[in-house]
């Protein structure tokens, strides 16, 4: 419980207390727009990672030297818990947007830190807004910002993975950008298997080869969304090990 409190204290004390912080960016922003957006990138990966040790998460990380540091990509992950994106934003080595849930986009501050930070909010019950989100995040990455995805549309209830969407893949096929695969273990054990208690847990992140889609047989670019499933689905069977 004590970590509960903590994590949710220190969540709702970053968002008041960092208003003056928001609008100290909004003048930066008007001077120098990249160097804005790498330090809105840093501070909230500072707060992410914050939460994180309150949760007393034991993160394993592979492959990040999978990650290329100077173009951008898209990166691909099965989805367990919010702390996916929670721990996941803190290993971006530069700017990223996440495509999340548009109920997020009703909490006042978070959506504004949120907007800044290049993510996009999905009502998935809309295919037109789908479209929408990703006709734009194709010219964020042509821009050189890279897009972190859950091609399942939702947290997964079993530790199954659903069926990934194709169209999300198009960012990567449209683009000619990597699509960098992603393994999540361990993170649905940090709160969702037992809200709303947050507990310690042993998480894997691991980030794999990057597929180029030109790269690929014709076969498996034509249904890359099942082809990158299975990558990553192979990834997961390899970091069970670590987690025992």
């Amino acid at each position: 419980m004590l970590r509960t409190i903590l994590a949710a204290l220190f969540a709702f004390l970053f968002l008041v207390l960092g208003l003056p912080v928001l609008g100290i960016e909004w003048l930066y922003r008007k001077i120098n727009k990249k160097g804005a957006d790498l330090s809105t990138l840093r501070i909230v990966q500072w707060a992410l990672s914050v939460i994180t040790t309150i949760s007393g998460a034991n993160v394993i990380v592979e492959g990040a030297q999978n990650i290329p540091d100077d173009e951008a990509v898209v990166y691909i992950a099965n989805h367990r818990s919010i702390f996916d994106v929670i721990i996941g934003y803190t290993h971006c080595p530069g700017l990223t947007g996440f495509i999340a849930k548009n109920n997020l986009e009703k909490v006042p501050i978070l959506r504004v830190w949120m907007r800044r930070a290049h993510c996009y909010f999905l009502d998935r019950s809309n295919p037109r807004d789908g479209l929408r989100v990703i006709l734009s995040a194709i010219e964020d990455i042509k821009r050189g910002i890279s897009i972190f995805v859950f091609p399942e549309g939702t947290r997964t209830k079993t530790g199954e993975m659903a069926p990934f969407k194709e169209g999300t893949f198009k960012m990567a096929t449209k683009t000619g950008c990597a699509i960098i695969p992603v393994a999540i273990t361990g993170t649905d054990d940090i709160l969702r298997n037992h809200i709303p208690f947050i507990r310690k847990a042993t998480v894997v992140f691991h980030y794999g080869t990057p597929i180029y889609p030109d790269q690929l047989e014709a076969d498996q670019k034509k249904h890359i969304g099942a082809y990158t499933q299975s990558v990553i689905a192979d990834m997961l069977e390899k970091d069970k090990d670590l987690i025992q």
